[in-house]
């Protein structure tokens, strides 16, 4: 029996660890300033990109997309190269996905503070940045699919499919809950 040795691109898992850790610091350093206007709300008055109601969203974008995005895609690539025994189906697709992502979290951090929103929770970004985020899903999705496909383990474990699932789900989700009627 012969073994057969290959590496993991453990690269991109630390590209997208080292940024959840950058922008987890800093979605918490809003929130702890969104704590600090309840004890001081005339602190940033007459900056209006400074006020309340821009900086949530701001932050909750921050914690969600940025860091806990990141954290899970980082998750993602360590376990399915290790679970399916094969590299990434593409660096080029996987340093697109991080790149691609970190500008779309760096966009949201402009457009959130001077106000420009579609006011929906938790989907308060503009249509060109939900773009954007479709575009870099599926760049994620083909590289996922194409690294199941040059797997050198058989079985496809449960947490795959789970990847699978929210491969297919936050999709779906995402593009129909950004839809707009004029």
């Amino acid at each position: 029996m012969e073994m057969q040795q290959f590496y993991y691109d453990n690269k991109i898992v630390k590209k997208f660890l080292y940024a959840s850790i950058v922008f987890g610091l800093v979605g918490m350093l809003v929130g702890l300033l969104l704590a600090i206007f309840f004890l001081f709300p005339n602190l940033t008055d007459g900056v209006s990109f400074l006020s309340f109601g821009r900086l949530r969203p701001l932050h909750t974008n921050a914690v969600i997309f940025a860091f806990v995005g990141n954290a899970m895609f980082a998750g993602v690539y360590y376990s399915l190269q290790r679970l399916l025994k094969a590299r990434m189906y593409s660096n080029f697709l996987s340093n697109l996905h991080f790149w691609g992502w970190q500008l779309i979290i760096v966009a949201a951090a402009i457009t959130l503070p001077l106000g420009y929103t579609t006011s929906k929770e938790y989907a308060e970004l503009e249509w060109p940045i939900d773009i954007a985020i479709a575009l870099i899903w599926v760049t994620f999705g083909i590289n996922m699919i194409g690294t199941i496909l040059k797997r050198r383990e058989r079985h496809l474990y449960v947490a795959i499919w789970f990847y699978i699932a929210t491969f297919v789900t936050v999709a779906v989700l995402h593009i129909f809950n950004s839809l707009e009627i004029p």
